[in-house]
Parts: structure tokens; C-alpha cells; sequence
């Protein structure tokens, strides 16, 4: 299940997937960055926390139509912030960040740890406008 754990104002969106991620949580996802934009921005700084995400109860195709979203509008994301607890996730970063450089610019994605919530959350305010 995905949802807002913070509303902001701004282009910010601050997201939490508890237990798994689904299709439903994908069109979720697409629709509040859609009314993001709808509101004027032309970027969305975004965080996702996934300390709570359970691997098991989630969607595989869902991940799918996920990844392929976020590959057709990868302009309209500036900072992408991923709160976790996994090396796994961790290691995956720099392997985004690498396949995006060329097409993407200002977009930069970082991981932090649970603990580091609040550095996340500064990031990603810290975003383009």
C-alpha cells in the first residue's frame, strides 16, 4: 500500500509503501504526480520510503508498469530520494543514477537510510522548483 505520509505544497511528494505495492499503489503513484504537474510544476521532487515494503505481498508486473513509467517521465522527476534499510537497494542507486545521466538533467537520485529521514526529506525539498 502506498501513501502520502507528508503533504507539502510545493512539488514535493513524500511517499511511504507499507506491506506491498501493487497495481493499484502504481496508479496511485502515476496520479499524484500527475496532479502535481496539473498544479504547474514542471518537476516533482520525490521520496519513497521502503523500510516497510514487503517483497512477498507486492506485484511483480506492478514493479514493471512502475519502472516503465518512470522511464517515460523521467523529465518530470528532479530529486528522487529512496529511505530504506537494504544494501540490496543501496547498491542499486548508482546503477539508476549511471542509466539515467545522459537524458536527465538535475534529476538525482540518493539513498538514505531510516535514520536519515529527515536529511531525505531536506533533499528533496532542496529539489529543483
Amino acid at each position: 500500500m502506498i501513501e502520502q505520509f507528508k503533504v507539502y505544497d510545493t512539488n514535493v511528494l513524500a511517499l511511504e509503501v507499507k506491506d506491498g505495492f501493487k497495481k493499484v499503489d502504481e496508479q496511485l503513484f502515476e496520479k499524484l504526480v500527475k496532479d502535481k504537474l496539473n498544479q504547474g510544476y514542471e518537476i516533482v521532487n520525490v521520496l519513497v520510503k521502503l523500510d516497510e515494503m514487503e517483497i512477498s505481498k507486492s506485484s511483480i508486473k506492478a514493479f514493471f508498469e512502475d519502472a516503465i513509467w518512470w522511464l517515460r517521465n523521467y523529465n518530470h522527476v528532479g530529486h528522487l530520494a529512496v529511505v530504506a534499510h537494504s544494501n540490496i537497494v543501496k547498491a542499486l542507486i548508482p546503477i539508476d543514477n549511471l542509466f539515467f545521466q545522459r537524458a536527465s538533467k538535475g534529476r538525482i537520485e540518493r539513498y538514505f537510510d531510516i535514520s536519515q529521514l529527515d536529511e531525505a526529506l531536506e533533499f528533496v525539498k532542496a529539489g529543483k522548483k
